[in-house]
């Protein structure tokens, strides 16, 4: 954490965030597949490349066997290989937030971000639940069918994935960020999905004044019903490390608890989540490590868990390691965004969250 009275000022912790969600995207993307890399999978295949702890994007694999099961993109996405980020949605849609702010401004309406979606994603780059969003918009259907037509996806983590623009925005306003992010949300998603949103904002909005992460969490559970699967869980969680249960007993428990839900639903990543930014208590490595040593959809934790342990230290505090090979440069899918300058797009976003409107 960064101690009292040297706090990062804003711009710094929006790029922080900025940088943050990209570095931690990257770092899980290799083994975004949470029905195949497992916790105990993932970390030995860290034992086996002796990276453990985890310090640093994930070593090239140390036999044919991991190899064979990464994630085709793994060879821009592992150390001494990072040159720039590599083209994600978890990026993406974060991208396509800024600019339906920045068209549209703060009363955007959820039609608006789907006319975001057909002019400026490919189809082909949106997977479960916002493929099925876009392919009801492109059939002429109207939020809220958009999310509720032939689309078994409403609960999962996508619409989460989308929130970071809306809590960087809000810096100091954690239920105005999750409003902004349930607009977003309920284009694809409904329940726990739009819930799971709705937080992600919260937290992040929070962690620009929260004296710690555990605050920001508490903070964030506020915005979202108290008797939600979602608010139960992260409950759960903050529970667990208040025993001082280790983080491997604590991921363990609620894995169990959450079993059955699948890899990509909204709720049990919103628990390898919070055990993340929980016992990474404020420091930037450990945070985005733990996280994506959790295992579910990596890419997506590792980011948000980036986006919120950039915010609280600033960007100025993020390890060199982690920004120095992006170069300052994201790759994107999105039309007009290939190639853009990450210290560009914070400047954008501070210019967003500058005086309450």
């Amino acid at each position: 954490m960064t101690p009292m009275g040297t706090a990062p000022d804003l711009a710094d912790r929006i790029l922080g965030g900025w940088l943050g969600r990209i570095a931690g995207n990257m770092l899980g993307k290799p083994v975004e597949r949470g029905d195949v890399w497992t916790r105990e999978r993932i970390d030995g295949y860290l034992r086996r490349s002796a990276a453990l702890p985890l310090t640093d994007y994930l070593p090239e694999p140390a036999d044919e066997r991991d190899r064979a099961d990464l994630r085709p993109e793994w060879r821009q996405c592992v150390r001494g290989r990072v040159h720039g980020s590599c083209r994600d949605d978890d990026v993406d849609y974060t991208l396509l937030g800024l600019l339906l702010l920045e068209r549209h401004g703060f009363d955007f309406s959820t039609e608006q971000v789907g006319e975001e979606w057909l002019l400026r994603l490919p189809y082909l780059q949106t997977f479960t639940a916002e493929r099925a969003a876009y392919r009801n918009l492109a059939s002429g259907l109207k939020p809220p069918l958009t999310a509720t037509c032939d689309n078994p996806y409403q609960e999962w983590i996508g619409a989460l994935i989308r929130a970071d623009i809306y809590g960087w925005t809000q810096p100091y306003a954690p239920h105005r960020a999750a409003a902004l992010a349930r607009r977003d949300a309920v284009l694809s998603h409904t329940g726990n999905g739009v819930y799971g949103a709705m937080w992600a904002a919260a937290l992040v909005s929070a962690a620009f004044t929260a004296p710690g992460v555990r605050d920001a969490i508490v903070t964030a559970l506020t915005v979202v019903p108290a008797s939600s699967r979602l608010a139960r869980t992260v409950r759960r969680v903050l529970s667990l490390h208040a025993t001082r249960m280790t983080w491997e007993d604590t991921v363990a428990t609620v894995a169990q608890e959450t079993a059955g839900l699948g890899w990509i639903h909204t709720v049990p990543n919103v628990a390898v989540l919070t055990a993340g930014l929980l016992y990474g208590d404020g420091d930037f490595t450990r945070t985005i490590a733990l996280t994506v040593r959790g295992g579910l959809d990596t890419d997506s934790n590792g980011a948000t868990a980036g986006s919120v342990a950039g915010v609280l230290t600033g960007a100025a505090a993020v390890p060199a390691q982690w920004t120095d090979p992006l170069a300052d440069t994201v790759r994107s899918a999105v039309f007009g965004f290939d190639g853009a300058r990450i210290s560009d797009l914070a400047a954008r976003t501070l210019r967003l969250a500058g005086p309450a409107r």
